[in-house]
């Protein structure tokens, strides 16, 4: 823990300031402590303790008020992770609340990870009395959200046993894998450690709740808080299946559509929970993010209903003109598509700009195999396109047309009529 001066002349906690020369002296010193750094919006940018003498609580703590708990991973290197500070910004931009950093540095600074996986029940050890005492000041489990990092994650998991499940939320970010993966579930974060779990894996090896590269987690769930983009996700049983596109329909979530990453999530807390008491222990659900911040890519379900059967063997090609008449392409989740009389048949399809007023609809059916000597006319019955992203605006429709094989159709939508 170090001190810095504040312009209130109050000494401002900083975070702990290690380096690799730590870890090697942890090799033949152990060090363990732990320091709570407490920022709201009276104190955004200087750390107080949580607690004064003689455990009275700081007065800009408000007991009334959600708190935050930041939990950061394994360091090997000792070194503040870059994320922090920006984290308590955007958390603090967004909501007035208690924001708790949880500073175990010494004891996450180790070449030995081994040490730092036994040092977390230690941390969550302390933290149960840490909160113990705020629930003596009237503080409630149900106003506390945990939000933690690697090993962080399951420090959160711990302390959400030690008060049987009644926090209020627990959020993983890229949870740690190494001697935690397929341990039982009092030895790991687990769903039942708080009234409401979600973990966002950025690892796609992993087993996870989203999936999308190793370490990004928490700077998505950081996007989620700065920009307007919903991080829209949909459940499925498989990695494999969602890329597949087996898995658009949002309807089983109501008006709510399907789950958002990150911040959002509890706002799909009800939904989940009965989602969990019919058959669901839990619920997985997948996205693609772009490679670059703010990461938001934008989803829309092309609905095609065709009049007849000879529409087979073939793959989709879809694109949007935006109002400037621009052509914006679509990545399809598995164009190779067979349709049948009347049926309607749901495509899943990512863009990386949003558009917002859609002018054209590009269509196109083109058949693999090329030794074919003619050309088939398929009929259209309807054609409907819907953002899942903003499932607020309303769909359009295109009606009663006839796509030629092999060649792209480019269509004027207007409202659907039902």
């Amino acid at each position: 823990m170090c001190w810095a001066r504040s312009e209130n002349k109050r000494p401002c906690l900083e975070f702990s300031q290690l380096n690799i020369l730590h870890s090697i002296k942890d090799l033949f010193s152990p060090q363990m402590d732990i320091v709570l750094m407490m920022y709201t919006r009276n104190n955004p940018s200087c750390a107080e303790p949580l607690f004064e003498q003689n455990n009275s609580l700081n007065v800009n703590f408000n007991t009334s008020k959600k708190t935050v708990w930041i939990i950061h991973g394994y360091r090997p290197m000792g070194s503040t992770p870059k994320w922090l500070q920006n984290f308590l910004k955007v958390l603090l931009n967004h909501e007035d609340l208690n924001v708790i950093v949880v500073d175990w540095n010494r004891g996450a600074t180790t070449f030995i990870y081994n040490r730092a996986v036994k040092n977390i029940r230690k941390v969550a050890a302390t933290l149960g009395t840490y909160i113990q005492i705020l629930l003596n000041h009237g503080a409630t489990l149900d106003n506390f959200h945990f939000i933690g990092m690697s090993l962080g994650a399951h420090v959160s998991g711990f302390v959400g046993k030690i008060f049987q499940g009644q926090l209020g939320r627990i959020t993983g970010l890229d949870p740690a894998g190494p001697k935690f993966s397929g341990q039982p579930c009092d030895l790991r974060l687990d769903y039942t450690d708080a009234k409401f779990v979600d973990v966002i894996h950025s690892d796609i090896n992993g087993v996870a709740f989203i999936k999308c590269s190793h370490q990004r987690a928490v700077y998505l769930f950081m996007a989620s808080l700065e920009t307007t983009c919903n991080f829209i996700s949909f459940p499925c049983p498989s990695h494999k299946d969602f890329h597949a596109g087996s898995c658009v329909d949002c309807d089983n979530f109501k008006e709510k559509s399907c789950p958002r990453l990150g911040y959002q999530a509890e706002l799909w807390k009800d939904v989940l929970k009965e989602r969990k008491e019919k058959r669901f222990l839990r619920t997985t659900v997948f996205l693609d993010t772009t490679a670059t911040k703010p990461f938001c890519s934008y989803y829309f379900v092309l609905s095609i209903t065709v009049l007849d059967n000879n529409m087979k063997n073939g793959y989709i090609t879809f694109k949007l003109l935006n109002q400037l008449g621009m052509v914006e392409e679509s990545r399809v989740y598995e164009k190779n598509r067979s349709f049948y009389q009347l049926q309607e048949v749901k495509i899943l399809a990512q863009f990386s700009n949003d558009v917002v007023n859609i002018s054209g609809i590009g269509l196109g059916y083109f058949q693999r195999s090329n030794w074919q000597c003619f050309q088939y006319n398929y009929n259209i019955h309807r054609v409907m396109v819907q953002s899942l992203t903003y499932p607020e605006r309303p769909p359009l429709c295109i009606y009663n047309f006839v796509l030629k094989g092999n060649e792209e159709l480019f269509l004027n939508p207007s409202t659907c009529t039902s």
